[in-house]
């Protein structure tokens, strides 16, 4: 059991990322999610990993949708109308049976909204964006402790079931500070990702 840290909720979520073993961060800012890729700017060097501030959320989840065909555990972070431009993309990597983990702090109204907090991309998140005919696995933290938790597990039922999974939160959940702690919760009955582009050097083409 490791000891309580007080973080910020963004800030937990890019070290339970970090700790699941993502390697990869693709995004662009946006209130009130900004902590999330600024953090994984300054942590993801430090384990030989890459982030990198896309051009645009389109752009981004292009570059996620890579990353996950080539295997690696890879993230991405946005905000209500940030998600709503990454649907098209989202809803290819659901297609192409990918696992990535998708978060989205939530922002409050239509368009561009405010950054206060809301509930408002509930049916978004449940019920598949973009064009549909698919469906998001969706964890929903209620605290800091659970944003860490769940994003975590985001990462492992992913490549469980090869497929991407949002974890959404709201203004509250993402700028509050709580103490933490992150506990090794890594599975050990994970498939074998055979079915990866990395060369085929020995093997069949994917």
């Amino acid at each position: 059991m490791s000891e309580k840290v007080l973080m910020k909720g963004n800030e937990a979520i890019g070290e339970a990322a970090i700790q699941a073993g993502c390697r990869y961060f693709f995004g662009y800012p946006i209130t009130p999610q900004n902590e999330v890729p600024a953090y994984m700017a300054r942590k993801l060097p430090k384990v030989d990993g890459v982030f990198l501030q896309a051009e645009s959320e389109v752009a981004a989840i292009n570059m996620v949708y890579g990353a996950a065909g080539a295997g690696a555990r890879v993230l991405t972070s946005s905000s209500s109308p940030g998600i709503s431009l990454k649907a098209e993309g989202i809803s290819y990597v659901a297609g192409a049976e990918l696992p990535a983990v998708i978060v989205n702090i939530v922002r409050g109204g239509p368009g561009l909204g405010g950054i206060q907090p809301a509930q408002s991309d509930y049916f978004q998140a449940t019920k598949g964006g973009g064009h549909g005919d698919y469906k998001l696995v969706v964890l929903a933290p209620s605290s800091v402790q659970e944003a860490v938790d769940l994003t975590m597990e985001a990462f492992d039922i992913a490549d469980r079931y090869r497929t991407p999974v949002m974890v959404i939160g709201d203004g509250i959940i993402g700028q509050m500070m709580e103490p933490v702690e992150f506990k090794d919760i890594g599975a050990d009955d994970l498939p074998e990702k055979d079915w990866i582009t990395d060369g085929a050097k020995g093997r069949e083409k994917n």
